[in-house]
């Protein structure tokens, strides 16, 4: 054999065993991972037809804000992938939030709601920006039901959804029908038919991210059915910070061990969810998985390796659900209906 025919074999076979490698490797990680199933259902809130189009109702309501403007859209928007990419949001008078809105998107698969994990459900966290004095603004959950209940519609809706209940509407069920809308927020991609079994459904390069991703450790915290939200994570895990100041989830646990501790993000369309972080301080996705790589991993990643892991994360953007978040009609106001 001459030699150039001898080189040409020998490239064609590290190039072969080098993409046998490059599959072995990455297929080893994908059991860390689900598809997402069809709903995210809860064993104290069943899912029904006239729960869930209560919720959208209760999601898209501004009266039960403070002025009459602010609503869970506001801030969660749905047909912009669950927020207002802003790394603050101005509540009902203008004034910033403290931290950043996170997508409402697949959010019912977390392990908590909220940076700092508070609230344990969608349900629970529904309740939360409708009384916040910067967010929505209302005076307490007494004046939520009193607007509610002014409204015939409204309390027919209520009574169909949470039937043989003596007084179904409460701040309680708005909690739970606005948690039912939220658990099939959900947004399959190109990644959720790799995971089932497709494996044309990535191209090369996509699978090369993947193998990048994995790698390069994001797979510590970034796995599961969501790609994160999972679990808990210092911000500056090797290297600290710079200019951190929110103490996160130890201000909920009083404790000093989880200091800058805050939820993981999940990576589900991550593309469409920027600024990054709690505070919105990190603007392009390439910063952030720099970011990440250096103080999360202790790595510098190189220019295309960087570009391979966002080729990745580009899988993770999922169709919006077009018809079940469009806006519906509201029950009309009454002589009755309060204003705060």
């Amino acid at each position: 054999m001459k030699p150039t025919a001898r080189l040409l074999v020998l490239v064609l076979g590290l190039s072969v065993s080098s993409a046998f490698a490059q599959a072995d490797f990455s297929d080893a990680f994908l059991p860390m991972f689900m598809p997402l199933p069809a709903e995210a259902p809860s064993p104290g809130n069943e899912l029904t037809e006239a729960k869930i189009n209560l919720g959208r109702q209760l999601y898209f309501e501004t009266r039960i804000s403070k002025g009459g403007k602010m609503s869970c859209n506001s801030c969660h928007i749905l047909d912009k992938y669950g927020n207002d990419n802003l790394p603050f949001s101005p509540g009902h008078e203008g004034k910033l939030g403290g931290r950043s809105s996170p997508s409402v998107y697949n959010a019912a698969l977390h392990v908590a709601q909220f940076w700092d994990g508070r609230a344990p459900s969608v349900e629970e966290q529904a309740k939360g920006p409708v009384l916040n004095p910067v967010e929505m603004g209302a005076p307490d959950a007494d004046f939520v039901v009193k607007v509610l209940k002014s409204m015939p519609g409204y309390v027919d809706a209520f009574k169909a959804a949470f039937p043989g209940e003596a007084d179904p509407v409460n701040y309680n069920n708005f909690g739970k029908a606005v948690g039912a809308f939220e658990r099939k927020l959900l947004t399959p991609s190109k990644w959720d038919l790799y995971l089932k079994g497709n494996k044309d459904a990535l191209t090369a390069e996509e699978k090369k991210g993947f193998s990048t991703f994995a790698k390069t450790g994001c797979v510590t915290c970034h796995n599961g059915v969501t790609v994160g939200g999972m679990m808990y994570q210092k911000l500056g895990l090797l290297k600290a910070w710079p200019e951190l100041t929110d103490n996160g989830r130890s201000d909920i646990t009083q404790s000093d061990s989880e200091k800058f501790f805050f939820k993981v993000p999940s990576l589900r369309n991550i593309t469409e969810t920027g600024p990054y972080l709690h505070n919105g301080s990190v603007k392009t996705l390439d910063e952030m998985v720099r970011k990440m790589a250096e103080y999360q991993l202790g790595k510098t990643l190189s220019d295309d390796e960087v570009t391979s892991i966002v080729t990745f994360l580009k899988t993770l953007k999922g169709d919006l659900p077009a018809d079940y978040i469009k806006a519906p009609k509201l029950p009309e106001s009454t002589a009755d209906t309060p204003k705060a």
